[in-house]
This record gives structure tokens, C-alpha cells and sequence, in this order.
């Protein structure tokens, strides 16, 4: 939820549908992530389109997760105030602006999607798995906790 806050100006209800879905997305994507299938993705993209396997799942949910965040954009978008940012989003909406007019600007609607799903995936990944790792030191061993 920082995470969420400084990416998408909002926290979720920790019992939201949509917040816990794409939870529910990231940890199974990071599953499918070690399948063989999904490794043969990685360099033979064009070939593995067409075999079945986890990689197919992992691509759909990867899409789910891209509409989540382009919806949260896209109501950025319509409720912006260029004189207030609320987060991460809103700076980059008004950055996309004033760089209209520059055909070589970086600042596009498909760079923000990326870099807005960057933040929020490694923000969140890495927060909760070093906690994961924590909580299995202090299992192991229980006398650091005293």
C-alpha cells in the first residue's frame, strides 16, 4: 500500500476484489516464472506463442495486470489537475505535456504504463519476499528474538 500510494495516489482496502486479484496475478506470475516453458519464452518468443504451457497463462495474466494499471491511468488522466499532483502518475501526465510538442520526448502513454508497473512491481516484490525471508530467519532462529 506505500507502494500503491506513491505509484497510484491511493491505498486499497486490504479486503478490495481488484487489490487482491492482482495480488493474487503477481504471486502466481512469479510461480510460472520458474516453469521451463516460461524460461524457452524468454529467447524463443515467436515459437513459444504457439505451444501450450504456463507461459500462456503467465502472458494472460501479465495483461490483466497492464489493464489494472491502464485503468488507473486512464483515471488519472480525467481527474488531473496539473497544478496538483497527487503522485507518481499525475508528475508524469504533466511532464507528457509539456513535452507535446517534442517527436523524440520519452514521456508517452506507453512509457508511463511500463514505468508506473515498474515501481509498483519492484516496490512490492522485493518488500514483501525480504519480509518473507525475515520472518523464516527469526523461525529458525528464535533466540535472535529475545
Amino acid at each position: 500500500n506505500i507502494i500503491c500510494s506513491i505509484v497510484f495516489g491511493a491505498r486499497f482496502e486490504y479486503e478490495d476484489e481488484k487489490f487482491l486479484t492482482l495480488i493474487d496475478l503477481l504471486e502466481e506470475n512469479n510461480k510460472l516464472q520458474n516453469a521451463i516453458q516460461t524460461q524457452l519464452y524468454n529467447f524463443f518468443p515467436t515459437v513459444m506463442e504457439y505451444l501450450p504451457g504456463p507461459h500462456q497463462k503467465l502472458m494472460k495474466n501479465t495483461k490483466k495486470i497492464d489493464q489494472f494499471n491502464l485503468e488507473i491511468i486512464v483515471e488519472h488522466q480525467k481527474t488531473l489537475d496539473p497544478t496538483c499532483p497527487r503522485d507518481f502518475i499525475d508528475a508524469f501526465l504533466n511532464k507528457m505535456e509539456q513535452e507535446k510538442g517534442n517527436g523524440h520526448s520519452e514521456f508517452t502513454m506507453e512509457t508511463l504504463s511500463r514505468t508506473t508497473l515498474d515501481l509498483f512491481l519492484a516496490g512490492t516484490g522485493t518488500t514483501s519476499i525480504t519480509l518473507r525471508h525475515g520472518l523464516l530467519i527469526l523461525q529458525k532462529y528464535p533466540e535472535i528474538v529475545g
